[in-house]
């Protein structure tokens, strides 16, 4: 099995590997796509965000998967799923400005492909109606509710009814649902973790409700993402939206423990200097690896778990080894990112193993800011 091979990691031919890299096994990636449809039971509830993988060729196993519906969070991720052909795509994102009409023009670009977008605000409502009306397209908007996070969205309730209301007036656009992502629910207890995702969304029912109420067709729900997928994906009649779920790290094995995904992307990484007698400098900076969290809660090497992180720069890791440690210059180093996300957006390519052998390349395309558009 999978997850009881405690080497899964170990590659053939390391020295012909350069570091630092970014290693994807897509036989944990299968894993992961297919205990994401088990835990939903039904395929078509699944809204996977390509955040993660930002790759045609991960986009490619959902796919194949069943999948038929994705999230994403820029123009690039955006029009790289219209490449992809996929069959619906909602851009978890407002967009304004210059953004607005490069959305317009992948919508124009990609007619196969179903396209969306958030809005919580009425002003941005407007602008975004009256661009997506003169270019001739009408456009389903997902009413961003902000339940907790306080990062982007409307208050839930009576607000965000008006709004929904308020949208349905204007022309260009056409509300169909309610976007509620709780990222902010982070507790290790998963009892607590569920107590609170049930309180948020309770109040997004109740808005859906409200609408209903009002006499609209009842709003599709998109809820949740990685650490509330477990028990988003029990509910009936809303889609779920995990993204770090395809790869899998660090951080989330450790929160999310009752969520049976396979990390699966790692960096190979090399000594390459020993400044003391117990330290080791290894070549991954701050441009290789997620460096958000602090310094010892950025890496955890599989091969090397007593390792501490001590500093960091931009092409250096500094790390703790200890008196008499057996570390040697170019000796290889396997790192499991805390935050896998950020991190492949730190890599233009992922190399593939498959039982322990490189082979191939995965581009992870959408790293990019523009494609074509």
């Amino acid at each position: 099995m999978l997850n009881e091979n405690k080497n899964w990691y170990l590659i053939e031919a390391i020295d012909e590997l350069d570091s630092p890299a970014l290693v994807i096994y897509p036989q944990r990636v299968n894993h992961n796509i297919q205990t994401a449809i088990a835990m939903t039971a039904d395929v078509n509830k699944l809204r996977p965000h390509i955040k993660t993988n930002k790759s045609p060729d991960a986009i490619q196993l959902l796919i194949e998967a069943g999948i038929t519906k994705f999230k994403c969070a820029t123009i690039a991720e955006a029009e790289l799923l219209g490449i992809c052909q996929a069959k619906d795509v909602v851009l978890a994102y407002q967009p304004v400005g210059p953004k607005l009409k490069r959305f317009a023009a992948v919508i124009k670009k990609y007619p196969v492909t179903r396209y969306a977008c958030l809005i919580d605000n009425i002003e941005a409502a407007r602008e975004i109606a009256t661009l997506f009306s003169a270019e001739g397209l009408v456009v389903p908007v997902y009413i961003d509710v902000n339940v907790g996070q306080n990062r982007t969205g409307i208050e839930v309730g009576d607000a965000a009814v008006k709004l929904y209301t308020n949208c349905s007036g204007l022309t260009g656009i056409m509300p169909v649902g309610l976007h509620a992502y709780d990222g902010h629910l982070r507790d290790s207890d998963f009892t607590i973790r569920k107590q609170k995702c049930d309180d948020c969304f309770a109040k997004v029912k109740q808005t859906q409700y409200e609408i209903t109420q009002k006499g609209f067709v009842e709003p599709v729900i998109i809820a949740g993402g990685s650490p509330s997928f477990s028990i988003h994906s029990k509910r009936e009649n809303i889609e779920c939206s995990p993204g770090t779920f395809i790869y899998w790290d660090k951080g989330y094995s450790d929160l999310c423990r009752e969520q049976n995904f396979l990390t699966a992307a790692l960096i190979v990484t090399r000594v390459i200097s020993l400044p003391t007698k117990t330290t080791l400098c290894i070549d991954l900076g701050h441009k290789s690896i997620a460096a958000e969290n602090e310094i010892t809660r950025r890496v955890y090497f599989l091969n090397a778990p007593a390792l501490k992180a001590t500093g960091q720069s931009e092409e250096h890791l500094i790390v703790e080894a200890g008196e008499d440690h057996p570390y040697k210059i170019g000796d290889v180093l396997y790192a499991l990112p805390q935050h896998i996300c950020p991190t492949v957006a730190l890599y233009e390519r992922a190399y593939t193993v498959i039982d322990h052998h490189i082979t191939g390349e995965w581009m992870n395309t959408a790293r990019n800011r523009k494609i074509n558009i």
